[in-house]
């Protein structure tokens, strides 16, 4: 008898594993599909009279968007109690590091050619350029520290103020994207409201926290 229970139970952790994995493998290739459309549009010629702008300025968009997925994961889990959304939150953040990278590439490459010299006079000469440069090398150490490994390293207080790093670059990113647009402003202040909102969020859960510590 005791045999079978541990048996099913052996079972259940192995199905809540494989249907994690799958979940994973899921969220994975749908995180790919925006880069797998803009590959698309760049062989069938269907991005418009300028695709370099079109993928650059797209994969930024799409770096800002998986910031701010990324940054509404602790939100859901204390409104909802889905404690298993935080297992994808490093995947949602390396692919907000990635398409930040695609972007990034695609500038030095396709726009400045690698060249160090126009590159670091466009950095200083361009606002947009220092504060979306700025936003790019804050997301470094974030990454380099997403690893469990790491985590444990850090210390648990220490490396949740470090990734506290995300709001910044998220606010960041909004103003790159507000300086850059030059008539119509209606998408960045959209952005910047829904960050705005997850600002809110955070604060009144802390808030929140704070008083029933104090009881």
């Amino acid at each position: 008898m005791q045999a079978w229970i541990l048996n099913v139970i052996s079972e259940q952790r192995l199905s809540a594993k494989t249907k994690a994995n799958v979940v994973k493998t899921l969220l994975f290739i749908v995180c790919l599909l925006p880069l797998i459309y803009l590959v698309w549009g760049l062989l069938t010629d269907n991005l418009g009279a300028n695709p370099v702008e079109t993928l650059t300025r797209s994969s930024g968009l799409w770096a800002l968007r998986f910031l701010l997925i990324t940054l509404l994961v602790s939100p859901i889990r204390w409104y909802t109690g889905l404690t298993a959304i935080v297992k994808y939150r490093r995947m949602l953040g390396l692919y907000a590091f990635f398409y930040a990278s695609v972007h990034m590439l695609l500038y030095l490459g396709l726009d400045q050619l690698f060249d160090i010299q126009d590159i670091w006079k466009d950095i200083l000469k361009r606002p947009f350029i220092t504060v979306g440069f700025i936003s790019f090398i804050l997301l470094l150490p974030l990454v380099m520290t997403s690893t469990n490994k790491m985590m444990k390293r850090l210390g648990g207080k220490r490396w949740k103020r470090l990734h506290r790093l995300t709001y910044v670059i998220a606010t960041l990113s909004c103003v790159h994207f507000l300086m850059l647009v030059k008539a119509d402003i209606r998408e960045p202040i959209i952005y910047m409201i829904l960050l705005s909102f997850l600002f809110s969020i955070r604060l009144f859960h802390s808030l929140n926290k704070k008083k029933l510590v104090s009881r």
